[in-house]
């Protein structure tokens, strides 16, 4: 009987719904026929759902029995979730389902699941006090002293760069929000947090939250773990025991998840791009010299820095996706109309890699930002943290920590391929991996 009503209950949620217009506008933006329970899950890229993402855009479809709109287009995102924020700054429920998978995972307490509301709006105000633009600051001290404990790791242990970039931004908010200095490497908390992390962007993201737009939460919650398919379940009971480890640090891990994945980036970008390294390398020289480190004070004068900082920021997106927004009240847009409660994906993957913007997007090159009279032009990629009012509030943290690891990394280490056993370079292994970030 059971398992009766779970599948009658999409079911008659997908009967129900009459896709018909408001206002005499268009019905809907053109979607495609769900299938029954499943919607269109069949035809789903998994492993980059930016990619499918980018084939629905400007399509309204149901492919997890729940509408989403995804946008493809930076200007479309600005229209509706900057200029349209009031209405466009809800988060998905999915038959209340965002919320609820925050709960089963352990992380209900965080700001970013909240709903848009006067809750959010005070804790959005408290992180707005902290690390606003004047605030982030004060914090520049902490930044270069990690990044210089962070060049100092990298000599002694060049065999585990990425674990040291990892670190780096971990330990610069750790000692910002809490005074707590994690080891240089392998940090317990810090390791807590990314797994964490991994396992609920996973479950939010619709293609990974696809059981809970179909069955009923309190379904959901009492699935034992060793059902077949609960595998969201497992995920669910490991996450819950990871954050008991990390809830008493006051730590937002958006801001870490965009920082040591960039760093990551710009290395690879520097193994296959080195005359990019070496062109940044020579303007260091000319503008800091070789007997100190490079500082904030020397950001202006490093145009071509500037201009690899914002290319890595493109180039591979460490948030393809952003975070999901939901809108509060029907609306239209350009004659058409979107619904209440609609899921809203502003595609960061498909607005970096737009050819009419940036011609050979695939390709690495700081030169497309600047103008024909070689001055930086006025695109700082800004969309990579998002729109509107929920923006990535740790955005001028970030920026700072990302750009003082790449010009003190310039300024200090030549970065080459390994070498095998008879001196050949080894070859990079470019295979994208996804997780918290790509």
């Amino acid at each position: 009987m059971a398992v009766t009503v779970c599948i009658l209950h999409p079911l008659c949620r997908l009967l129900l719904r009459i896709n018909t217009s408001a206002g005499g506008c268009k019905p809907r933006i053109d979607q495609q026929v769900p299938l029954p329970v499943l919607g269109n899950v069949l035809g789903f890229n998994s492993k980059e759902p930016w990619i499918t993402y980018m084939e629905w855009a400007k399509v309204i479809i149901y492919p997890f029995t729940q509408p989403i709109i995804v946008v493809n287009s930076e200007k479309v995102a600005n229209d509706l979730l900057e200029r349209r924020a009031s209405n466009y700054s809800d988060r998905p429920q999915f038959n209340t389902t965002h919320l609820c998978v925050a709960l089963l995972f352990g992380w209900g307490f965080t700001s970013i699941f909240f709903n848009y509301g006067n809750r959010w709006r005070l804790h959005r105000r408290l992180f707005q006090q902290a690390f606003r633009a004047d605030a982030a600051l004060t914090y520049r001290p902490v930044q270069l002293r990690k990044v210089h404990q962070l060049l100092a790791n990298l000599l002694e242990t060049p065999g585990e760069s990425f674990d040291c970039l990892q670190m780096l931004s971990a330990a610069i908010i750790m000692e910002v929000t809490y005074r707590y200095d994690p080891a240089p490497r392998h940090d317990p908390l810090v390791m807590a947090v990314e797994r964490t992390a991994d396992i609920l962007i996973k479950a939010l993201r619709p293609e990974g939250a696809v059981v809970f737009s179909v069955f009923p939460f309190h379904v959901v919650r009492h699935i034992p773990p060793w059902f077949p398919g609960a595998d969201f379940k497992r995920k669910a009971n490991e996450c819950q025991k990871l954050t008991v480890d990390v809830v008493e640090t006051p730590f937002q891990y958006t801001k870490q998840s965009i920082s040591s994945p960039t760093l990551k980036v710009f290395i690879l970008a520097m193994l296959l791009y080195p005359d990019v390294q070496r062109k940044a390398q020579l303007e260091i020289d000319s503008v800091v010299g070789r007997d100190r480190l490079p500082d904030f004070n020397d950001r202006p004068p490093l145009p071509y820095i500037e201009a690899i900082l914002r290319e890595t920021l493109r180039w591979h997106a460490v948030g393809p996706l952003g975070v999901p927004h939901a809108i509060t009240n029907v609306d239209h847009f350009e004659g058409y109309f979107t619904p209440k409660g609609a899921i809203v994906m502003a595609n960061i993957w498909a607005m970096s890699h737009n050819e009419d913007k940036y011609s050979e997007s695939a390709e690495f090159k700081p030169e497309r930002f600047f103008t024909p009279d070689g001055k930086l032009n006025n695109d700082n990629v800004g969309f990579i943290f998002g729109f509107g009012r929920r923006i990535c509030v740790g955005r001028h943290i970030a920026d700072a920590t990302v750009w003082a690891a790449i010009v003190s990394i310039l300024a200090a280490l030549n970065i080459e391929k390994a070498k095998d056993e008879q001196g050949i370079d080894v070859e990079v292994n470019t295979q994208w991996s996804t997780g918290v970030g790509t």
